[in-house]
This record gives structure tokens, sequence and C-alpha cells, in this order.
């Protein structure tokens, strides 16, 4: 999996990518919400750098595995966890964390996968506090499934 420079425009797209392809689909509600909140110019990007990071995002899970496509966004605990560490900056964690929120809700429904993704950034950045302001919902889920792995 490539790797961006730390707090970069592209490691924080990659991350709401990530929210966005959780649960194994690109929902047309989903996408709707990302592009109504103009979501590559709140991290900096161009709309051709936005599709860039999305593209190079989905090619490297195919390329990190020979399953189905459901299951490709299994992303094992220490990837995920690496993925998140390329965000270190608390302005940029804070709004990476609403894009991602506001992304795995606009469907009225938040998947197992969806919500292991957000629970590792909240846990893994300390943002648990946030998560009970105003406008910042908790999504609720389980950490893991029974194998270990969180899918993403």
């Amino acid at each position: 999996m490539r790797t961006y420079p730390r707090n970069s425009p592209q490691a924080a797209a990659r991350i709401v990518t990530l929210a966005m392809l959780a649960d194994g689909d690109v929902s047309e509600v989903e996408f709707d919400a990302l592009q109504r909140s103009c979501v590559h110019k709140q991290l900096g990007l161009q709309v051709d750098d936005w599709d860039a990071v999305v593209r190079d995002f989905r090619d490297d899970l195919l390329e990190a595995t020979q399953l189905a496509w459901p299951d490709v966004c299994q992303v094992d605990p220490r990837t995920l966890d690496e993925l998140m560490a390329e965000i270190d900056d608390p302005a940029l964690r804070l709004k990476v964390l609403r894009l991602c929120v506001s992304v795995v809700e606009a469907d009225g429904n938040v998947d197992e996968g969806e919500a292991i993704m957000v629970g590792t950034a909240v846990e893994q950045w300390g943002l648990h506090w946030e998560m009970l302001q105003p406008g910042l919902e908790p999504v609720r889920g389980q950490v893991a499934d029974k194998s270990g792995m969180r899918h993403v």
C-alpha cells in the first residue's frame, strides 16, 4: 500500500475514502453526501486529485488481496492503524472524523465495517470527547469481528 506524507491532503482523503468503502459498497447517497460537502475542497485537493486518491486506494486494496470485492474492504488492524497514523494534526483529525461520520451516516445505516473504521479513528486519535459534541453523533458498532479482522 502506498504511503503519503504525514497530514497531507492525500492521507486525509484516503481515510475518508476508507469510510466510503467500509461497507464494501459505495452507495449513491454516500457519494452524493461527499460531493455536497465539497470534500475535495475541505481537504485542500482539486477534484482530479481526490479522484486519483480514490482510484489509487481502490487499486491498493485490490492488489493486496485475492478476495471478491465485498471482502476487499477487510483491512488488517496493523494496516488500519498505519493509515490512521498518517494524520496527527488535531484539527485535521477532527475534520477527517467529521467527514467520515457524515459519509457513513448518509444512507441511514451504519454497517459493522463503518463502525469499526470510525471507532478506530476515534480510539487512535483520542477523539472520544468530540463524539459527544453536538453535530457529531456517535457511531455504534463492534470494534472487531470474531476473527479479529477489522472490516473496512
